[in-house]
């Protein structure tokens, strides 16, 4: 019989029950194929982009289902240096009351910061940026920010003062960057770590405290820095990507990455 009238046989690396695994994690959380690989090769260290892909091809899985609205094309954002961080202030809420919700992102290293306070004001502000700077290993360049009140002036009325946020940038050598108004997608990555931290937070658990989700959010940060494998970083986490850039570009560092420790205020 010709080689090419033969049958084709699928071979398969994983195990059966390896195998039952992948296919329930599949159709349980929809994830791509690459996030897929990141969360199963720690319980399964022999596995390999192909031959999870195969493992979904064969039970038809390999391709998601398409959203009913189809979305516009994202565009990339613009390539920068370490150090070019997305701020922004979101409000939470426990059995307590408000809390503000202070959140920092790197648009490179995706590194996050945040910290928890009970009012969004001017002075904790340029206190949460001095704190940023302190918790972060490389250099800070720029800073992108809302057109909020605790970023910039009003118009019109405050041209005579200066922003606390603003001195603590000129004092560093700071770029503060706004975004254009009515614009909110401008600052999209730190609006987008807003939500990822609520869906890990405040819109799963209730709380009785603010001790309680301060507690919470810090063993998220360390989990998402320290642990969290992104597509964006190639399969690196944010800490992993840090000591990486370290390696080739040690000029941008003021401490050691190894030493610094990431969490929420205490």
């Amino acid at each position: 019989m010709p080689r090419w009238g033969r049958p084709k046989v699928v071979r398969s690396t994983v195990f059966t029950e390896e195998e039952a695994a992948i296919v329930a994690f599949r159709r349980c959380t929809l994830l791509p194929l690459d996030d897929c690989l990141y969360s199963l090769q720690e319980s399964i260290p022999r596995l390999t982009r192909s031959s999870l892909h195969r493992c979904f091809q064969r039970h038809g899985i390999s391709r998601l289902p398409k959203e009913e609205s189809q979305k516009p094309e994202k565009k990339k954002f613009k390539a920068y240096s370490i150090g070019y961080f997305h701020v922004d202030i979101a409000e939470v809420q426990t059995a307590e009351g408000c809390l503000y919700l202070f959140v920092a992102i790197d648009r490179t290293s995706k590194f996050a910061y945040a910290e928890l306070h009970p009012k969004a004001t001017r002075t904790e502000t340029q206190d949460f940026l001095i704190r940023l700077i302190d918790a972060v290993p490389y250099t800070i360049h720029t800073v992108l920010t809302d057109n909020g009140i605790q970023f910039t002036k009003r118009k019109d009325t405050e041209s005579y003062r200066e922003i606390p946020l603003d001195r603590v940038c000129q004092a560093q050598g700071i770029e503060h960057r706004l975004t254009q108004v009515c614009h909110p997608r401008t600052n999209g990555q730190v609006e987008r770590m807003n939500r990822t931290i609520k869906e890990a937070t405040v819109y799963r658990y209730h709380y009785l405290s603010h001790d309680e989700l301060k507690s919470h959010l810090q063993t998220f940060l360390m989990a998402y820095n320290f642990a969290r494998r992104l597509k964006a970083l190639k399969g690196l986490t944010p800490y992993e990507f840090i000591c990486k850039t370290r390696e080739n570009s040690p000029d941008k560092f003021k401490t050691d990455s190894d030493q610094f420790i990431v969490g929420l205020n205490s």
